[in-house]
């Protein structure tokens, strides 16, 4: 059995040291993304909505690079949503920027009331791809 291992991405933003988790673990041919939020460098929530969501999936995209994996690779995609009925729009916006064309990731949204001064995360589980 392989031991779980870290995995950041190259720029690393704050929250990771602020509140003590990893970006993503390493399993096997697994990769559990931790949830991602559009956070700036310093840890700061970006303030406008969309942007927020787009810079969410890129450092998701950031983090599955740093484990050898792209959007291609996901398994399971589970996002949090403080407002989803008022967000709806600009999110499935940004869904379709990001997935453009079949075949698309299953998906799970679920409705929260805090997300720690953010607005959306995403979390995923990814298959790594095998070395070539």
């Amino acid at each position: 059995m392989t031991k779980p291992e870290p995995v950041f991405p190259a720029n690393r933003h704050a929250l990771y040291e602020q509140h003590g988790y990893s970006a993503a673990i390493r399993t096997g041919d697994l990769l559990f993304v931790s949830g991602q939020v559009g956070s700036r460098d310093d840890g700061t929530p970006e303030p406008d909505f969309i942007s927020q969501v787009r810079r969410a999936f890129a450092n998701l995209q950031a983090t599955l690079a740093a484990a050898g994996c792209t959007l291609a690779d996901l398994v399971d995609v589970t996002t949090f949503h403080t407002d989803p009925e008022s967000q709806f729009g600009a999110i499935m916006q940004v869904k379709a920027e990001v997935f453009p064309a079949p075949p698309y990731p299953n998906w799970t949204a679920v409705g929260v009331n805090w997300l720690a001064g953010f607005d959306f995360e995403i979390k995923v589980i990814a298959r790594i791809p095998q070395a070539t």
